[in-house]
């Protein structure tokens, strides 16, 4: 069973019909849910800026996308050096002069008990999954309110909802999107400049593998439930529906995202399943 749940800001507003000749950023853009967005998108022919640290998986996806190379633009960078996110925004506007949509993919999970993990694991995963996101979202801003136009969506998680025992830092860092893009949200949009969250839940990626333990080093085994959940093409699917339809907030999984609504209903509920389910070593893996 996958559920969806969507909320709009302004539903009057005439809908994104394609991204044709749109200049796209995806930025994680070398597996899981990004190369699922770069893939779809470049089906509606977009034009594609694609980054992560690894240019050789880059160039793999931007092989698999269809695309020209006149309507790709490989930019490899570490974004958690957020200080140079600048001059990566100046090299895509010399290549195509606009920026009409950044999906803000990249980041990192935790596996870690909070008492374990020491404080520099926490502003690891912040840096990242946050203050990166928010250091590229503030270089891309004021190219589209000049442009009167713009399209900037965040990959949060349901954990960005709700915490769960092991994933301190990531869920820190998840809320706190929330907090500066539901923000910044009401201050952009009438400049025509929109925010979607999206709020996946378990999705078929490697993101446990690389999830962060405490000595830093990376989890390296596959989460069950990760096994089993939902095809990165599903997810990228819904991801541009909601920017063509200006969705403030997608939530897409299974089960797991009936949790956010026990969160504001019955907390006390979710509470107790997440205590029995820790319990039993079930996020674990």
């Amino acid at each position: 069973m996958k559920l969806e749940m969507n909320c709009y800001f302004r539903q009057n507003e005439k809908p994104m019909k394609t991204l044709k000749n749109k200049t796209v950023w995806i930025t994680g853009a070398s597996s899981g849910i990004g190369e699922a967005l770069a893939i779809v998108c470049a089906r509606e022919g977009a034009n594609l800026v694609l980054t992560a640290r690894r240019a050789e998986e880059l160039i793999r996806v931007a092989g698999k996308t269809g695309l020209p190379e006149e309507a790709i633009l490989i930019l490899p960078a570490d974004l958690y050096q957020y200080d140079e996110v600048n001059s990566l925004t100046e090299k895509v506007m010399a290549r195509f002069g606009r920026v009409d949509v950044l999906f803000n993919n990249a980041g990192i999970s935790s596996r870690a008990l909070a008492i374990e993990s020491p404080v520099e694991i926490d502003r690891k995963v912040m840096d990242i999954d946050y203050f990166s996101v928010i250091a590229l979202t503030k270089s891309v801003l004021p190219i589209m309110i000049r442009q009167n136009s713009g399209h900037i969506v965040v990959t949060s998680s349901v954990v960005g909802k709700i915490g769960t025992p092991l994933r301190s830092a990531y869920a820190a860092a998840k809320h706190a999107l929330h907090g500066f893009f539901d923000s910044i949200r009401q201050e952009v949009i009438d400049y025509g400049v929109n925010i979607t969250i999206v709020c996946p839940g378990y999705i078929r990626t490697q993101i446990s593998v690389n999830a962060i333990t405490p000595t830093g080093e990376k989890f390296n085994k596959m989460s069950r439930n990760q096994q089993k959940g939902v095809d990165p093409l599903v997810m990228a699917s819904k991801m541009v529906n909601a920017v063509h339809h200006k969705k403030n907030e997608l939530i897409y999984g299974g089960i797991e995202v009936l949790g956010i609504y026990l969160a504001r209903f019955s907390p006390g509920l979710l509470n107790r399943y997440l205590h029995k389910k820790h319990k039993k070593n079930s996020f674990a893996d």
